[in-house]
């Protein structure tokens, strides 16, 4: 038996590892928003929820090793949105407050176990489609703009 310690997938990853992890799943996320068929077919929308709801959980991890969170600390959070989302605004995100209630939302409606696991239970509780896209899509802007202005704030006074 090995005495070196297991690691884990993402102990290595820096913040814009994971950033552009992040919008790769927020692409796929919009290609597959496009693909869903009907408004009245909740299931259709499933496999772009749940790229969404895993960006959104990607941006706000992102953040939080940004901030000195260490990756055993975001991984205990397993898909706490809300504690992410908490933790994120004491690092300074500003979120709308449409955009707070609804991560808030996702989880009391554990929107990612039921798109996961549940299809029977897809009928129509979660947030529409158009509001979780919106979220992500402020997630995105306002995460990867205080990463990349404090990158850049940083790079000015070493040059």
């Amino acid at each position: 038996m090995s005495d070196t310690p297991k690691t884990y997938p993402g102990d290595l990853a820096t913040p814009a590892d994971v950033l552009r992890l992040a919008s790769e799943y927020r692409n796929a996320a919009k290609c597959l928003f496009e693909l869903g068929r009907r408004r009245d077919d909740p299931q259709s929308h499933a496999p772009c929820r749940l790229a969404a709801i895993h960006a959104v959980e990607l941006y706000l991890s992102a953040l939080l090793l940004y901030h000195g969170h260490s990756a055993l600390e975001i991984r205990s959070l397993q898909h706490d949105l809300s504690e992410r989302t908490r933790l994120a605004k004491q690092g300074g995100l500003r979120l709308k407050k449409k955009t707070e209630a609804n991560l808030l939302a996702i989880m009391e409606n554990r929107e990612y176990l039921v798109v996961r696991y549940g299809p029977e239970e897809m009928t129509g509780t979660g947030s529409p489609i158009s509001r979780l896209m919106a979220t992500l899509n402020e997630v995105d802007k306002k995460v990867t703009a205080k990463i990349t202005a404090s990158d850049r704030a940083k790079l000015s006074k070493v040059g």
